[in-house]
Formats: C-alpha cells, sequence, structure tokens
C-alpha cells in the first residue's frame, strides 16, 4: 500500500464488502464521511479501486478477503480493528443467479454474509452500523417450508449443505432457487441478529434492491433468467431500473445518525415491485424471483 494523500485520522471507519459496481458506488458515497477499508476478493483490481477511490478525494485502502474463508474475514476483521472503532458496514458483496451454481451462490450470499456478520459483531461499538444488501427477491415468492427455514437460519453448521440437500431434489437445486433462498434466509440473520447487535449499541439491518442497474444486472439479462427479470420489470410502477446512486442513497441513509432508531429491518429499494407483485403479502406468487443487480 502507497501512502494515502487523502488521509484523514479523525474520520470513523467504514467497511465496505464487495468492489463491483455498487461496492464502488456505496464506497464512494460512504468516503464523505469514512476513511473507507474496502474488500474483495480481487487483489489485482482492488489496486485499481484503491486508485480510483483516492482520486476521487476518498481516503481509502482495498484489501482483499474471500467472505466464504474464515480466516480471510478473521484477517479483515483484525485488519479493520487496527484502524480504530467501525462505524459502518456496507456489505454488498453477492452473486446473481448466472454467476455460480447452488453451492456457490449459497456460499457466497449467505455462508460468507454470516461469517461476515459475526466478525464485525465483534468490532461493532455504540453508534456502529451494520447495512446487508438483499434482494427483493426474498419477498417476491412464497417462504420456504419450516424445515427449510431452520436449515437456512444455521449457515455456518459443519453440515448446512447435506442437511440443505436432503431438502430438495436435485431438479430443485437451481441457482435460482438458492438465490431467493440466500437472500429471504440473509433478511431473517439481520432481524434475529438484532438483539446482540443492540447489546453493543450497534443496528443491523437489510436493504432489498429490485432491478437495478449494474454490470451484474446487465449480464442476467443476457443469461437464462432474461425473460424472468423482463416480466418482473415490466411490473414495476416506477417504469424503470434504479440506479447504484439511489441504493447508496439508502445504504447511506441507513447507516447515518439520522436512521439511529431503526434497526432490524429490511428498506425495499424497488421501484414498488414487490407492493405490485404482491400487493397481499399471504397470496402465492409463483415463478416470481427479483434480482439486487
Amino acid at each position: 500500500m502507497t501512502t494515502n494523500p487523502n488521509a484523514r485520522p479523525g474520520q470513523p471507519t467504514a467497511l465496505v464488502i464487495g468492489g463491483g459496481g455498487m461496492g464502488m458506488s456505496t464506497a464512494r458515497r460512504l468516503g464523505q464521511s469514512h476513511r473507507i477499508v474496502l474488500a474483495s476478493r480481487s487483489a489485482k483490481a482492488n489496486e485499481e479501486r484503491e486508485a480510483a477511490l483516492r482520486e476521487d478525494g476518498v481516503d481509502a485502502v482495498a484489501v482483499e478477503c474471500d467472505v466464504t474463508d474464515p480466516a480471510s474475514v478473521a484477517g479483515l476483521a483484525e485488519f479493520v480493528a487496527e484502524r480504530g472503532p467501525l462505524r459502518t458496514l456496507a456489505h454488498v458483496a453477492g452473486l446473481s443467479p448466472s454467476m455460480d451454481d447452488w453451492h456457490g451462490i449459497f456460499s457466497v450470499n449467505l455462508i460468507g454474509t454470516a461469517l461476515m456478520e459475526s466478525a464485525c459483531l465483534g468490532l461493532a461499538a455504540p453508534g456502529s452500523a451494520a447495512v446487508f444488501v438483499s434482494s427483493s427477491a426474498g419477498h417476491l415468492a412464497d417462504p420456504p417450508a419450516q424445515e427449510v427455514t431452520e436449515v437456512l437460519d444455521d449457515p455456518l453448521a459443519p453440515d448446512f449443505f447435506s442437511r440443505l440437500d436432503r431438502l430438495f431434489t436435485p431438479e430443485e437445486q437451481t441457482p435460482l432457487q438458492a438465490y431467493r433462498l440466500s437472500k429471504f434466509a440473509l433478511n431473517r440473520m439481520c432481524r434475529r441478529q438484532v438483539s446482540a447487535w443492540g447489546a453493543k449499541g450497534a443496528r443491523i439491518v437489510s436493504v432489498s434492491p429490485g432491478p437495478i442497474a449494474t454490470p451484474m444486472g446487465a449480464r442476467e439479462l443476457d443469461g437464462p433468467n432474461r425473460e424472468v427479470k423482463l416480466a418482473l420489470m415490466r411490473r414495476l410502477p416506477i417504469a424503470r431500473e434504479g440506479t447504484m446512486v439511489e441504493t447508496a442513497d439508502a445504504i447511506e441513509f441507513l447507516a447515518s445518525d439520522r436512521a439511529s432508531y431503526i434497526t432490524g429491518i429490511d428498506l425495499l429499494v424497488d421501484g414498488g415491485l414487490v407492493a405490485a407483485t404482491r400487493p397481499d403479502p399471504t397470496s402465492r406468487v409463483h415463478g416470481a424471483h427479483g434480482a439486487s443487480e
């Protein structure tokens, strides 16, 4: 790491997980009031991301971390702890359905998220806020059976995949199904962990975007789930994709003192998609899946 000309030691630290389009947008926004630690898997891309943030005047350092590796997550937590109290966690990392298979999507979207939540809870102090980017996909289909939910609520169990796989046929173990279930479980994690964070004077929330114009979202339009996504977009009350700036606005607000009494909730940033698709949350919707891209 080179000397940072933008260093402002008095600022609080924000940890941003994920270096894609939404992660960089979030880092730039939080960088107006925080020192930024940007973490992602790509060491080569991280050099370019750090340089880009610093060019924008952000006090930033980009580091490599594999959220699915407990040792890597622990190492990141140690690095952040050395920089002072963690004021904000913005967990943006995630895989869309076209990016991996059943196990891969659960590994990143749920297991990796749970590992990071646990590590950052250890860094939380009064005033800290954790914001996890989820997806409207977690709202757009019926909740899974209770036996599935019980497995999803314990993603760090050594036998997580063996228990989960027994509940679904091979044909049901699709990337799209993994995506929806992982986001459903992420939202539950934020609700279930609210007391643990509250005991430290800290907050935890999730944000569920609908279709957002990002490179990852564009990839979904070129993939096997193109028609599913287009069908959902045709039902958007705000008849367009959202922007990364709009998502960053929501994350910034929830992490700020303006949201100091907001915790344990999921904020839909979806252009009204869930309300239009499921005006009655108890009604059944078949084949409906959202995306956080």
